[in-house]
């Protein structure tokens, strides 16, 4: 029975386009400005305190890499996309047993386990969109501007931050299946991991409090190291896979202990 997986898919394709809509609207006013502020980059770069660079994840804004890694993955993607990931998952079971719709839907022969299964791989629909319409943006806007962004590191930002974006997203689940309500567990979700990403910033400034940031996702996802250093860390997304795998059991036990 894939229904379930067909009606969350459907669901999820307007706010995915709507959101590949707001990064291109974003790269275009970012690609517009670089040629000019490349020159001043060096000195610009210079000019901030070293835990504000480190806070930031500003690395070698006078390259088109530091530059697309500050201004658009460093906040929008890693905070803000994550953000959208969490608040969605969320809002699935929580909203169908607010409605009412979950009774409806657990008369059928279906099992708990097959519905949470059915919502969480729906996120395939913001995943494949996100992940193939904004590298393509990106690149083709380099392009037009006369650089060229390395095509390789662009797409492993993207591929190594797919296990993170679904890390965000079981926290999101955990906290569906957890409380009463829709608008709790979205907020919740939001708060979570907006709380867990400025940890993680902040244990980066005091190498005394690195240690709190081993606890927080965005420890393990670093696209600047990607875009800029070439450096892809697989031991790390596999990390946040084992990470999502397990919020997904933990969802699945509430949710078949839950009483609806």
């Amino acid at each position: 029975m894939t229904a379930i997986l067909r009606y969350e898919s459907r669901r999820l394709l307007r706010s995915s386009v709507i959101l590949v809509g707001v990064f291109a609207a974003l790269s275009a006013l970012y690609f517009s400005i670089f040629p000019e502020l490349a020159d001043d980059a060096v000195e610009l770069q210079e000019a901030f305190p070293e835990s504000m660079l480190d806070f930031f994840g500003l690395e070698a804004l006078h390259t088109i890499e530091g530059f697309i890694a500050a201004e658009m993955y460093s906040f929008f993607w890693v905070l803000l996309v994550a953000v959208y990931f969490a608040y969605v998952s969320a809002g699935t079971v929580a909203g169908d047993i607010e409605s009412r719709k979950m009774d409806l839907t657990l008369s059928n022969p279906v099992s708990r386990e097959s519905v949470l299964a059915q919502k969480a791989a729906a996120l395939w629909v913001p995943l494949l969109a996100l992940n193939t319409g904004v590298p393509f943006v990106i690149y083709v806007g380099s392009v037009a501007i006369g650089e060229t962004i390395d095509p390789v590191a662009l797409a492993m930002v993207h591929v190594l931050g797919i296990p993170y974006l679904l890390v965000c997203a079981g926290i999101g689940l955990v906290l569906s299946v957890a409380l009463e309500r829709a608008r709790s567990a979205q907020a919740s979700a939001l708060v979570a991991v907006f709380v867990l990403w400025l940890v993680e910033s902040v244990s980066n400034i005091d190498p005394d409090y690195e240690w709190i940031g081993y606890v927080t996702p965005s420890r393990y996802y670093d696209e600047t190291d990607i875009l800029v250093n070439r450096e892809f860390a697989f031991f790390d997304a596999a990390v946040l896979l084992a990470a999502f795998a397990l919020l997904v059991l933990v969802a699945a036990g509430l949710f078949l202990n839950r009483d609806i």
